[in-house]
């Protein structure tokens, strides 16, 4: 055991789903011809004024109020001066006095099961830079300003989280909030949400906290633990040598899963913050936050506890449920269509989820409605078909027929479970005769093969025969 304990906390750049820019009517759509989405504005040339995008500070006022923020009824905003080929503007358009949402906490839960709550200190907009692309050309680095200028909100927190595996909760949290608001998309790879670490480590029972490490360019949450899991240990085997840590920003190597040394970090004083002298301060009203209350979904850990204290799942089902919105809604339909909670929850997590792995598809993507779905749960509890049936047979076949209903498919394909006594009587018998030392184990205090002979026929009836009629055949011939 590490005679060190790290301390770490996340800096999470979250772009906005917003059509225009933060501070121009730019279009944001991604994947434009590199530097058509730009206007003088964006580019920040001399005379030209800044405009408030007001879907975005709603976007950001969610996201606040999900994580339990207080929300900062007058806004300033403030510029942070520094150079880089993709800053066009020399300096960046951010919240520095007052944040948009103060406080907050993001509670996690981590592979282990370890629960515990993430303080917050701040969420603040800001804008996005441009983008430097280093391996378009042979020679010189390009930069492409279609992104300059989009909205961001920065989710910055506490220094409470201790390794890896938490921070890997804490993104995989946050990246579920932005999905279940619909205030961005969550894509890493795109760059859409994007995470810094802040390292360092101190011996344990410390009260002072080692030099901090900044952390970048992690382009996945798996990237996120390992970049942090290797960055602890550099950091402990440099100070057990006899080295010293020093403050600076390090990039992320995903291919050998080590960290390199960018540049000194940057202190505070280096960016020069000054209020922004023209853009007006935004005022929020008790009105304002209500409404904007009002229109958000029900959260993931309201949705948990009401699966599995109203519903009475266990955690892994309704965890998997709630793990996006779009599964967590399925179920919820399901029930409202009269599917039992257990029989719902195993369709949604085991049947549909499985299809759409199986194939790299989302939920939006799969063919069947609710209704559907319902109507074979319905088929099953009837009697009408099988479980079994209805998973190998049914579900593909509707797949494939979207079009037509489960009771179609069932009268098209005969698939209907047979409760003929005499014809599930008649396969009893033919598979007991055929199975005489089975019969004999029986009837000898092993009646745990009563299961072998009712999937023997079920096999042989091809998985019409009556499960219940023929389980009650099978233990009345054996007990002759």
């Amino acid at each position: 055991m590490s005679a060190y304990e790290a301390v770490i906390g996340l800096e999470i750049h979250i772009q906005l789903l917003t059509k225009s820019k933060a501070f121009s009517s730019d279009s944001t759509e991604y994947g434009a011809l590199p530097n058509t989405q730009v206007s003088p504005i964006s580019l920040g040339h001399p005379g030209t004024l800044p405009m408030h995008n007001a879907q975005a500070i709603e976007k950001a006022m969610k996201m606040g109020l999900a994580l339990e923020c207080d929300i900062t009824r007058v806004n300033r905003y403030s510029r942070k001066n520094y150079y880089y080929a993709d800053l066009p503007k020399g300096y960046q358009i951010t919240q520095f006095d007052t944040p948009l949402c103060v406080g907050g906490r993001v509670p996690i839960k981590t592979k282990d099961g370890i629960k515990k709550s993430i303080r917050l200190t701040r969420i603040h907009m800001e804008e996005d830079t441009g983008k430097s692309m280093h391996d378009q050309d042979l020679y010189d680095t390009l930069v492409d300003y279609n992104r300059a200028g989009t909205p961001l909100i920065e989710v910055v927190s506490e220094p409470d989280i201790k390794n890896g595996d938490e921070a890997y909760a804490f993104v995989s949290e946050i990246r579920r909030l932005v999905r279940y608001l619909e205030i961005c998309d969550g894509n890493m790879e795109e760059g859409s949400l994007r995470c810094d670490a802040n390292i360092s480590v101190m011996p344990k029972g410390s009260t002072t906290f080692g030099t901090k490490v900044e952390v970048k360019n992690m382009n996945s949450i798996s990237n996120v633990k390992r970049a942090i899991d290797f960055e602890i240990n550099r950091q402990i085997a440099l100070i057990e040598d006899g080295g010293k840590v020093q403050g600076e920003t390090r990039g992320f190597n995903g291919l050998n899963g080590s960290t390199f040394s960018m540049r000194k970090k940057e202190a505070i004083n280096d960016y020069r913050y000054f209020p922004e002298p023209d853009l007006p301060p935004t005022l929020i009203t008790d009105a304002d936050v209500a409404r904007v209350r009002e229109n958000m979904p029900e959260l993931p850990e309201s949705l948990y506890k009401r699966f599995t204290e109203e519903y009475g799942l266990n955690d892994y089902d309704a965890s998997v449920l709630i793990d996006d919105k779009e599964s967590a809604f399925y179920f919820e339909e399901l029930v409202r269509l009269g599917a039992p909670y257990k029989t719902a929850s195993n369709w949604v997590t085991v049947t549909i989820r499985g299809f759409l792995n199986e194939r790299a598809l989302h939920l939006q993507d799969f063919p069947l409605s609710a209704e559907q779905i319902a109507e074979i749960i319905e088929l099953i509890q009837g009697g009408s078909i099988n479980h079994s049936i209805a998973s190998q047979k049914l579900f593909p076949a509707m797949i494939a027929s979207p079009e037509l209903s489960a009771k179609e498919v069932v009268e098209k394909l005969n698939l209907a479970t047979s409760s003929d006594t005499g014809f599930i009587e008649e396969l009893v018998k033919q598979v007991l005769s055929e199975f005489p030392d089975k019969v004999a184990e029986f009837k000898a205090g092993k009646t745990g093969l009563s299961g072998m002979f009712v999937g023997e026929v079920m096999k042989r009836s091809k998985g019409k025969a009556d499960p219940k009629t023929t389980n009650q055949w099978v233990n009345k011939l054996l007990n002759e």
